[in-house]
Protein backbone atom coordinates (compact mmCIF):
# COMPACT_ATOMS: atom_id res chain seq x y z
CA UNK A 1 0.00 0.00 0.00
CA UNK A 2 2.48 2.59 1.06
CA UNK A 3 5.25 1.01 -1.05
CA UNK A 4 4.43 3.77 -3.88
CA UNK A 5 5.18 6.58 -1.37
CA UNK A 6 8.35 5.30 -0.30
CA UNK A 7 9.79 4.82 -3.61
CA UNK A 8 8.27 8.16 -5.07
CA UNK A 9 11.28 10.83 -5.72
CA UNK A 10 9.24 13.67 -5.42
CA UNK A 11 7.92 12.77 -1.91
CA UNK A 12 11.50 11.70 -1.14
CA UNK A 13 12.76 14.81 -2.12
CA UNK A 14 10.27 16.94 -0.42
CA UNK A 15 11.33 15.16 2.84
CA UNK A 16 14.58 16.12 2.31
CA UNK A 17 14.17 19.98 1.82
CA UNK A 18 12.18 19.62 4.44
CA UNK A 19 14.14 17.90 6.94
CA UNK A 20 17.16 20.47 6.15
CA UNK A 21 14.43 23.16 6.30
CA UNK A 22 13.50 22.50 9.82
CA UNK A 23 17.41 21.68 11.03
CA UNK A 24 18.60 24.72 9.47
CA UNK A 25 15.85 27.15 10.80
CA UNK A 26 17.07 26.04 14.65
CA UNK A 27 20.90 27.03 13.96
CA UNK A 28 19.93 30.24 11.91
CA UNK A 29 17.43 31.40 14.93
CA UNK A 30 20.11 30.27 17.62
CA UNK A 31 23.22 32.30 15.92
CA UNK A 32 21.24 35.39 15.26
CA UNK A 33 19.50 35.18 18.68
CA UNK A 34 23.35 34.99 19.79
CA UNK A 35 24.32 38.12 18.50
CA UNK A 36 21.20 39.80 19.44
CA UNK A 37 22.09 38.56 23.44
CA UNK A 38 25.73 38.46 22.81
CA UNK A 39 27.02 39.47 26.18
CA UNK A 40 24.79 36.71 28.28
CA UNK A 41 25.26 33.97 25.87
CA UNK A 42 29.26 34.49 26.25
CA UNK A 43 28.38 34.68 30.42
CA UNK A 44 26.43 31.48 30.03
CA UNK A 45 29.58 29.77 28.01
CA UNK A 46 31.56 30.79 30.92
CA UNK A 47 29.60 29.28 32.87
CA UNK A 48 29.90 26.46 31.24
CA UNK A 49 33.50 26.13 31.82
CA UNK A 50 33.69 27.41 28.01
CA UNK A 51 35.91 30.07 27.43
CA UNK A 52 33.51 33.36 25.84
CA UNK A 53 36.67 33.65 23.09
CA UNK A 54 34.60 30.92 21.43
CA UNK A 55 31.39 32.52 20.78
CA UNK A 56 31.93 33.81 17.58
CA UNK A 57 32.81 30.86 16.01
CA UNK A 58 29.50 29.69 17.60
CA UNK A 59 28.08 32.01 15.59
CA UNK A 60 29.69 31.41 12.29
CA UNK A 61 29.63 27.84 12.53
CA UNK A 62 25.45 28.17 13.67
CA UNK A 63 24.80 30.79 10.56
CA UNK A 64 26.91 29.29 7.98
CA UNK A 65 26.21 25.82 9.01
CA UNK A 66 21.95 26.58 8.79
CA UNK A 67 22.29 28.47 5.76
CA UNK A 68 24.28 25.35 4.07
CA UNK A 69 22.14 23.07 5.22
CA UNK A 70 18.91 25.25 4.05
CA UNK A 71 20.35 25.75 0.61
CA UNK A 72 21.68 22.70 0.21
CA UNK A 73 25.48 23.46 -0.55
CA UNK A 74 28.19 21.28 0.51
CA UNK A 75 25.39 19.12 2.63
CA UNK A 76 27.32 15.90 3.85
CA UNK A 77 30.16 17.56 4.70
CA UNK A 78 28.48 20.19 6.27
CA UNK A 79 25.64 17.81 8.34
CA UNK A 80 28.71 15.41 9.78
CA UNK A 81 30.51 18.75 10.67
CA UNK A 82 26.54 19.76 12.60
CA UNK A 83 26.19 16.46 13.54
CA UNK A 84 29.67 17.01 15.69
CA UNK A 85 29.01 20.62 17.07
CA UNK A 86 25.66 19.41 17.83
CA UNK A 87 27.01 16.52 20.12
CA UNK A 88 29.42 18.48 21.67
CA UNK A 89 27.23 21.38 22.38
CA UNK A 90 25.12 18.40 24.31
CA UNK A 91 27.92 17.45 26.43
CA UNK A 92 29.47 20.58 27.60
CA UNK A 93 25.75 22.79 27.83
CA UNK A 94 23.22 19.71 28.74
CA UNK A 95 25.55 17.26 30.71
CA UNK A 96 23.80 17.34 33.77
CA UNK A 97 21.47 14.40 33.35
CA UNK A 98 20.37 14.01 36.94
CA UNK A 99 18.55 17.85 35.61
CA UNK A 100 15.47 16.76 33.96
CA UNK A 101 14.85 20.24 31.94
CA UNK A 102 19.19 19.45 31.37
CA UNK A 103 18.63 15.67 30.38
CA UNK A 104 15.49 16.92 27.69
CA UNK A 105 18.01 19.40 26.41
CA UNK A 106 20.87 16.37 25.81
CA UNK A 107 18.09 14.39 24.53
CA UNK A 108 16.99 16.90 21.69
CA UNK A 109 20.74 17.36 20.43
CA UNK A 110 21.28 13.84 20.54
CA UNK A 111 18.46 13.51 18.24
CA UNK A 112 19.12 16.96 16.11
CA UNK A 113 22.84 15.06 15.91
CA UNK A 114 20.42 11.94 14.62
CA UNK A 115 19.04 13.95 12.00
CA UNK A 116 21.97 15.56 10.71
CA UNK A 117 23.95 12.22 10.48
CA UNK A 118 20.79 11.05 8.16
CA UNK A 119 21.40 14.09 6.21
CA UNK A 120 24.69 13.19 5.98
CA UNK A 121 23.90 9.57 4.98
CA UNK A 122 20.78 10.10 2.59
CA UNK A 123 22.26 13.83 1.11
CA UNK A 124 20.41 16.63 0.02
CA UNK A 125 17.77 15.87 -2.17
CA UNK A 126 17.69 17.47 -6.00
CA UNK A 127 16.20 20.45 -4.33
CA UNK A 128 19.34 21.99 -2.91
CA UNK A 129 22.60 23.45 -4.53
CA UNK A 130 24.35 20.36 -4.77
CA UNK A 131 21.69 18.24 -6.16
CA UNK A 132 21.39 20.95 -9.22
CA UNK A 133 25.38 20.40 -9.48
CA UNK A 134 24.64 16.89 -10.27
CA UNK A 135 21.72 16.85 -12.48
Amino acid sequence: MFDNIFDNPTINNAAKLAARVLLAIIFILGGYNKIVGYSGTAAYMASAGVPGILLPLVIITELVGGICILIGYQTRLVALLMAGFTLLTAIFFHGQLGVPAQMTQFLKNLAIAGGFLQIFATGPGIWSVDGQKRS
